[in-house]
């Protein structure tokens, strides 16, 4: 029986989603879902993760129940599956009246093989009582870390989470992540009731993302050079910290050409799925959003990803680096960070109202992420061994591979910096140290007679951004700590060594990032084909986008850019050949197979 149910997701596999082989161990959690076992699957963002419960969804008698975090993507998943022959329906807020209701008969009649439900809706009692009447093939809980309180993105309402198991004890669960360090991964599984549950935890490695994090110097300046020399007519996503940088942001970005629009909690319901619904079907937009844009965003070819504040850790990080490139064509993930933003994360870290366990992991979780931007050598090894990975040689695809850090012996500067803090009294913020470092008469130097001080001046030789270099990188590594009332910085424990001569220090020579040149620029320089195949590449293009406006779906429900590559590439003339294409199943082959033949055809 098991080895019938494995046929039947294989031929699920090819026939539907129009693949022929399964990533690893996408085969091994299905598997285990069919002999309705447990599981917990962490594989990164882009690695296949949906097809885990959507082909035992299929193939199991009854309905799967995906619990996802927000509304506003459900019917972006639906789509897709409709696209691809599954009977698939979501149920939220947000649905036309008797939408719900229609729903819920569906199911209980067996009609449909998935339903997206967030995790709000699945936990009230009339919920519970209509999923009693249906036959259930099993529960998905997709963003699974939202379960943890010492993840970064917790969610009350994902909690309520572990009465499936309660419930519906013999109906398989799989909770599933793409970011999750071990700690998180044990309260997930704690909270879900899922010891007994099948472990798969995948490589954390996204190969074809390229990761750089320089200096801001202009950001806005730096964010147009990257977009203009490296991105031109990409999608993209641009994090900023706060709503207003959000909104200004994107008011720049518009005024110099570009399609960029704001996403963030404070806009209307409308204004959002208005700027979504751009970003998700029309070519070259750029959303600029807070960390309230993203999670579960299937659009499979956005370029880029650039972060113009310093993310809360190394798992935000990863997960909002993690939406570019998940068609697994080349990408970037790109980041400038300053002093201001390591002082103005431990200030709000400091000032946070929770307890002081959660405060300690917060702070670890900070410091690793200014680790991660500060570290001199390859950052993906950093960032893999951050999650229990393990890559034994250097990547060659991030800044620090592809231009080696120039470091610079540091030492006696440290020391002046921290003896200048300690001699000014340890109550005052970078700027004015840097003053009586370079000798500046201001009216707060004179105010506080520190031109008296010892180290007034001593600093002369450095610049300004010089010196903010070298206080924004003892700060980062822990010589200095943040006030959070006025942001001033005063020494750790930590300092002590290094002001007593017993250690040196090596820090990271910054350059100005902005005047940096791109070897390459232009519209197509990321385009996954040759200079030769451009025209037919944006004519399959073309067609595709035809396609998906008569439907008001988004392009990539049609065919992703990696499908329109094989186009290029192999050039099929006949539908037999086209149907050997990769994601080409049944009904997209019936459906479009014609549409793009012609187009190749008249190529």
């Amino acid at each position: 029986m098991r080895k019938m149910m494995m046929q039947d997701a294989y031929k699920v596999l090819e026939a539907v989603f129009g693949y022929t082989t399964f990533r690893s161990p996408q085969d091994d959690v299905i598997n285990a879902l069919l002999q309705s076992k447990d599981a917990f699957v962490l594989m990164p963002t882009g690695g296949g993760k949906s097809l885990c419960y959507q082909i035992p969804a299929i193939v199991r008698d009854g309905v799967g129940i995906v619990i996802s975090p927000l509304i506003a993507l459900m019917q972006d998943q639906v789509s897709a599956m409709s696209q691809a022959g599954v009977k698939a329906a979501c149920m939220n807020s947000s649905m036309p009246p008797g939408h719900n209701n229609e729903v819920e008969r569906q199911a209980r009649k067996g009609e449909l093989d998935l339903i997206y439900i967030a995790p709000e809706r699945l936990t009230l009692p009339q919920t519970i009582q209509w999923l009693n009447e249906c036959q259930i093939s099993l529960f998905a809980i997709d963003e699974a870390h939202c379960v943890s309180q010492w993840g970064h993105d917790f969610r009350a309402d994902y909690l309520q989470l572990s009465l499936l198991h309660e419930q519906f004890p013999h109906v398989p669960r799989v909770a599933l992540t793409a970011t999750a360090d071990s700690k998180t991964r044990e309260e997930i599984i704690a909270r879900l009731g899922l010891q007994q549950a099948a472990v798969f935890v995948s490589g954390f490695d996204r190969p074809n993302i390229q990761y750089r994090i320089a200096q801001k110097n202009q950001p806005r300046q730096q964010l147009l050079n990257f977009i203009q020399q490296e991105h031109l007519s990409d999608a993209g996503v641009v994090y900023c910290l706060s709503r207003n940088k959000v909104d200004a942001t994107a008011q720049w970005l518009s005024a110099q050409g570009l399609k960029a629009y704001p996403y963030h909690a404070g806009l209307s319901k409308e204004v959002r799925q208005q700027n979504q619904e751009r970003f998700l079907k029309e070519d070259g937009v750029i959303i600029v959003a807070t960390i309230a844009f993203g999670m579960g965003i299937d659009k499979p070819d956005v370029r880029f990803v650039a972060h113009l504040d310093l993310p809360k850790s190394i798992e935000a990080y990863y997960q909002e680096t993690g939406r570019a490139g998940r068609d697994g064509q080349p990408s970037t993930a790109w980041m400038v960070y300053g002093l201001e933003d390591v002082i103005k994360l431990k200030q709000m870290m400091a000032g946070s109202e929770a307890n002081e366990q959660f405060k300690r992991i917060e702070q670890r979780k900070l410091d690793a992420m200014l680790g991660l931007a500060e570290i001199t050598s390859c950052r993906r090894q950093m960032l893999m061994a951050y999650f229990g990975d393990t890559m034994e040689e250097p990547c060659g695809n991030c800044d620090c591979c592809l231009t080696p850090v120039i470091t610079w012996d540091g030492t006696d500067a440290a020391r002046k910096a921290l003896s200048c803090v300690f001699r000014t009294g340890q109550r005052f913020g970078v700027v004015h140290v840097i003053s009586v470092l370079r000798g500046k008469l201001t009216d707060k130097v004179t105010q506080f007679n520190h031109q008296n001080v010892s180290t007034f001046g001593i600093g002369a030789e450095l610049s300004e951004s010089q010196w903010r270099s070298v206080f924004r990188q003892l700060i980062a590594r822990g010589y200095l700590n943040v006030n959070f009332d006025h942001g001033q910085v005063y020494l750790s424990e930590k300092s002590r060594a290094l002001l007593k001569g017993q250690e040196t220090i090596a820090l990271r020579l910054d350059t100005n990032a902005s005047k940096k040149k791109s070897s390459s620029s232009g519209k197509n320089n990321s385009a996954p084909v040759s200079s030769d195949d451009i025209e037919l590449w944006e004519a399959l293009r073309i067609c595709r986008k035809r396609l998906a406006d008569e439907q008001s779906v988004p392009p990539f429900v049609i065919f992703h850019d990696a499908t329109l590559k094989d186009m290029v590439v192999n050039k099929p003339s006949t539908l037999q050949q086209f149907s050997m294409l990769s994601g080409v199943g049944k009904k997209k082959l019936d459906k479009y197979g014609d549409e793009f033949l012609t187009v190749l055809a008249n190529a």
